[in-house]
């Protein structure tokens, strides 16, 4: 191994940005090159002035926010007490994990590189800006980012003399070894660990919540169930406000579990305990020690998601058979990656899937690669659909489940919404645990000001608890723009609105776009309404939020808000456009959107 480290540091949201860091990882151990891998928060901030090398890599949240895991190292680095040439010995590079769908693309990627430069680091290469809408996905834009960063490390830092780089195809060590035992002397209660009394519960100790109400909200003739489900929180010191969001973390199948045991011949009854196999690794927080397989495949590994490329790189060092190693092969190789998004992305094929696919590279499997092979699986955020104030020691969610078809025979699922669709508290208690963090929107504290909301389909969520909140207080200027297909098919919360109306609490304006020959929009109605938003922005300061999906919507209702600014105000174009930046900056305007 080289004497030099390659330090790689990732901020990581939904796990992609970790799985990407972890291939950098294993793609510098092919190197024979030191290397550790490590979130930003866990890392020693204050270390960084005496690194050599370190790569970045960061994903950007909501709008254009820093991962939950790096949010100390942000706050630390752009410290305005830092001297301009503290990173003046740092060789480093930066690859940003985005979505160009987003207006904040990969925000933080490009901020972190131009922060790096001024406290004088030398950056080896320009930003990576990967993009999932890029035909060949993130890869597209992270193969060749990759490929040059290796060019410009290795003439920097080569590797000893006489040592021959790693094929793809040679067994890297596993980060774990496991210990069976042969009996468990005191059979350890496994469960996710629980909040104590004096604490807010958080990712490593959730609230074990009861869930008590699980209904469906949209007809049963109509296309997708939505859930409105409810948990009670009494006892857990649990607060938040309108916008918040709630985190839970979905189990896999009892099915699932079963089929891999199977595939891998494992008895899920055993148990064991984890060694790494570097002495700067960890056993991962959440799992306990002794743990059973159980345990491992039902609440840890995320088994039953779409496996991404490193999965298939992991799977052709396993690999005897000559066709299922060629196969294997192309699906790694940068060359591939159209074969495989056709393979796997397109159609979303499982992990389960693929082994059942390649049978008897499965069978070469060995049982210390699980934690290599599978992702942990990563905790689910759901706006809060309701108010302490109007409904004490609850939360309420407005869930849509996920099921759809593909190419494939079996429709695919979501993993947490069909978790939680299928939780049905009349037939007994059942308890989720969760946690609550800080949203992305704010609402103004003085009474006066109103709020214009848009919420179509299950975007309303945070604008039920906001009007909640709100009306609690005595704030009545509520104005929510509600869009769905069908006034009688799924109208979220449509006879609670209507009472809030009658008591002169909000004002409200539908977007029913089926129930008519010609299609209706909330843009639409956003245009319709000019005079009315026009009074209440230009004249009374009001905040406008857009929440919901991402693909058109936002950027359409944005469209529609200028034309009312063009129309009423008699803006120009630009003019128009200003007056939507300059609320955006003064936190006036603000949308949480996902796709």
């Amino acid at each position: 191994m080289s004497g030099h480290t390659v330090l790689v540091l990732y901020g990581s949201q939904t796990g992609t940005a970790q799985d990407t860091a972890e291939r950098i990882g294993r793609q510098a151990q092919r190197r024979r090159l030191r290397v550790k891998v490590e979130a930003l928060d866990t890392y020693n901030v204050a270390n960084l002035i005496s690194e050599s090398l370190v790569v970045f890599v960061c994903a950007t949240t909501g709008q254009g926010d820093p991962p939950d895991n790096m949010k100390k190292f942000w706050r630390f680095l752009f410290r305005k007490s830092l001297p301009a040439d503290s990173l003046s010995r740092l060789d480093c590079a930066v690859l940003g994990l985005g979505d160009s769908s987003y207006p904040k693309f990969n925000f933080v990627a490009k901020k972190l590189h131009k922060r790096l430069l001024q406290l004088g680091a030398n950056m080896l290469l320009p930003v990576g800006l990967a993009d999932d809408q890029h035909d060949l996905g993130p890869d597209g834009v992270i193969d060749p980012w990759l490929l040059s960063f290796w060019q410009k490390t290795l003439s920097l830092y080569p590797p000893p003399a006489g040592l021959a780089p790693l094929r793809e195809e040679d067994k890297l060590p596993p980060r774990y070894i496991f210990h069976f035992l042969s009996e468990v002397p005191n059979k350890p209660t496994e469960h996710l660990q629980t909040v104590d009394n004096k604490s807010s519960p958080t990712s490593l100790r959730p609230f074990p919540a009861p869930l008590v109400f699980n209904q469906r909200v949209t007809h049963t003739a109509h296309f997708q169930d939505v859930r409105h489900i409810e948990f009670d929180i009494t006892g857990s010191n649990i607060e938040f406000s309108a916008g918040d969001i709630v985190m839970m973390r979905p189990c896999n199948t009892a099915e699932d579990v079963e089929q891999l045991c199977q595939l891998l011949k494992l008895d899920p009854e055993s148990y064991f305990t984890l060694t790494p196999t570097d002495s700067s690794t960890e056993v991962p927080a959440r799992l306990p020690q002794p743990c059973s397989v159980r345990f491992l495949l039902e609440h840890f590994l995320d088994i039953s998601a779409v496996p991404r490329r490193s999965f298939f790189e992991l799977l052709a060092t396993f690999a005897t058979d000559e066709l299922e190693q060629e196969k294997l092969l192309e699906f790694s190789s940068a060359a591939g990656q159209d074969a495989l998004h056709s393979y796997c992305n397109r159609p979303r094929r499982t992990a389960l899937e693929v082994l059942t696919d390649f049978p008897h590279t499965t069978a070469e499997l060995s049982i210390d690669c699980l934690l290599d092979l599978f992702p942990e699986i990563q905790p689910r955020s759901f706006s809060i659909a309701s108010s302490l104030l109007e409904h004490p020691n609850r939360i309420q969610i407005l869930l849509a489940v996920v099921k759809y078809k593909t190419m494939l025979v079996k429709p695919r699922k979501g993993l947490c919404s069909s978790w939680l669709a299928s939780l049905d508290p009349s037939k007994g208690d059942v308890y989720v645990p969760l946690w609550v963090k800080k949203g992305s929107l704010k609402f103004p504290q003085e009474p006066e000001s109103p709020v214009i909301m848009v919420g179509p389909g299950t975007g309303v969520a945070p604008f039920r608890s906001a009007i909640q909140e709100r009306v609690a207080q005595g704030k009545m200027a509520n104005v929510l723009f509600f869009g769905c297909r069908s006034e009688s098919k799924d109208f979220y919360c449509g006879s609670e609105w209507q009472e809030k109306v009658q008591a002169g609490q909000m004002i409200l304006v539908t977007a029913f776009s089926r129930d008519q020959e010609d299609k209706v929009y909330v843009q639409h109605r956003v245009k319709e309404q000019g005079k009315l938003l026009w009074n209440l922005i230009a004249k009374k300061n009001a905040f406008f939020y857009i929440a919901g999906n991402a693909k058109h919507m936002p950027t359409s209702v944005c469209d529609a808000l200028k034309a009312v600014f063009q129309k009423e105000g008699g803006m120009s174009e630009n003019q128009a456009q200003e007056m939507l930046d300059g609320m955006e900056k003064n936190g006036r305007f603000q949308s949480e959107t996902w796709s």
